[in-house]
């Protein structure tokens, strides 16, 4: 249970920190927000803050930001009784389009003409008289859908298809990059709380812990001690050192290491170990000490989140190589069992870990070209500043429909090999 509710939050805070960065660039952009959710499915809670409703769903496997655009089609039609509320100025502010009239001094009309997107006006004749008159509609007029729903106006320029290319880019891109400084952030949390960075094949060779029974032990070697020759040949990366190591097994080796201030020649035998492809190497059982320096822990967050997208990218060139068989692809439940595993095993560290893993991936999976994700948007986006305009909506409705039915099959091999790996 416990990993579950672990799970949940975890994907939730990632999904959150995605969405939010589509929100804030949408309203920075002036683009009308109509809901931010996470979650899909039944409401649990919907909350109204000015223009925009914050919803939690019932699955908490994703979430969206609903901006004003493609969905906004007119519920008013010609020749419809409508009533329509007024401010002080005889601007209207609420159109009710039900049969029963709701609102506060409530005006009733019959519509003959509207333009809800440019130039926002309602023509009819007001009931009782036989002239029509013209009436202003404000920006943030409400229309009260047959179902009882009042959704605000969106005029053109508060329209996410309208927007400048620019800002279109930069929305589309927003939850991608917010993922990906989340796992930087945590990546670099990772750092501080383990008091250093896990080091690199290219940092400076420093034995951190020593292995009991190891043949470092038996050859007195003492954490501290910094490597810097193998058998009179230099070795100042960790890369250099293990190379040197894995060649000689149970060969004798001469080590130079300096232990403070003294210099120290030091003889050890590598013990002679079969990995898994069948080599056979020597190790001498150390391990090398964390790069504690302010810089090394704020680097850390960059290089390790650069390393997961790397191997990403090889993750996902080796489904179309051959290399990786498509079930070999997990969805939630994998993510779940990773979850479970990590904090039977791995306590918060493994926790926070894996949550950067984890945006990472989320961040890289959505830039993926295909239609319906943030990486297909972002293609429309550049194909719209080739062509110097936008591709028609008809088209682009195609092409996203054609997208989310690749998706749909995409989640439903996921799924299966989910349910085949957990029973």
């Amino acid at each position: 249970m416990q990993s579950i509710v672990l799970f949940i939050i975890v994907f939730g805070i990632l999904v959150f920190i995605h969405e939010l960065g589509h929100y804030l660039l949408a309203k920075r952009a002036g683009i009308l927000v109509r809901e931010f959710a996470i979650g899909f499915g039944p409401k649990l809670v919907s909350i109204r803050r000015g223009e925009t409703a914050y919803t939690l769903r019932m699955l908490p496997l994703g979430g969206y930001v609903m901006m004003a655009g493609y969905e906004d089609d007119d519920d008013i039609r010609s020749g419809m009784l409508v009533s329509v509320e007024l401010n002080h100025n005889g601007e209207i502010t609420h159109i009710d389009t039900t049969q029963e009239v709701q609102l506060n001094n409530a005006l009733p009309i019959e519509v003959r003409e509207f333009d809800l997107v440019d130039d926002l006006y309602l023509e009819g004749r007001i009931q009782g008289q036989e002239e029509s008159e013209r009436f202003a509609i404000t920006e943030t007029a409400l229309v009260t859908k047959e179902n009882g729903v009042a959704v605000q106006i969106a005029p053109r320029h508060r329209r996410f298809n309208h927007a400048k290319v620019g800002d279109k880019m930069l929305t589309n891109f927003a939850g991608p990059f917010n993922n990906f400084i989340l796992a930087i952030i945590l990546f670099m949390a990772l750092a501080f709380i383990q008091g250093g960075a896990p080091p690199t094949l290219n940092s400076t060779p420093i034995v951190g812990d020593i292995l009991p029974n190891s043949p470092a032990q038996a050859a007195q070697i003492q954490s501290g001690d910094e490597i810097i020759a193998i058998d009179g040949q230099t070795a100042n990366t960790i890369q250099a050192v293990s190379d040197a190591i894995s060649t000689h097994p149970d060969e004798t080796i001469t080590l130079d290491v300096q232990r403070g201030n003294d210099r120290q020649t030091l003889q050890v035998t590598p013990e002679q170990v079969e990995t898994p492809s069948g080599e056979m190497i020597g190790q001498i059982g150390i391990v090398y000490a964390r790069e504690n320096g302010f810089f090394a822990k704020v680097s850390y967050g960059f290089t390790q989140t650069w390393d997961v997208i790397k191997q990403l990218v090889g993750a996902f060139t080796g489904l179309f190589t051959g290399r990786l068989g498509i079930e070999q692809l997990g969805g939630p439940v994998a993510v779940f069992q990773v979850t479970d595993t990590v904090v039977q095993t791995s306590g918060l560290i493994g926790l926070l870990s894996l949550a950067a893993g984890l945006s990472a991936n989320l961040g890289f999976v959505n830039l993926i070209p295909i239609p319906g994700l943030d990486g297909g948007k972002l293609l429309l986006n550049i194909i719209e500043i080739i062509k110097g305009k936008p591709i028609s909506e008809e088209r682009e409705m195609m092409i996203t429909m054609v997208g989310a039915l690749f998706l749909i099959g995409l989640m439903i091999v996921v799924t299966w090999n989910d349910i085949q790996n957990f029973f």
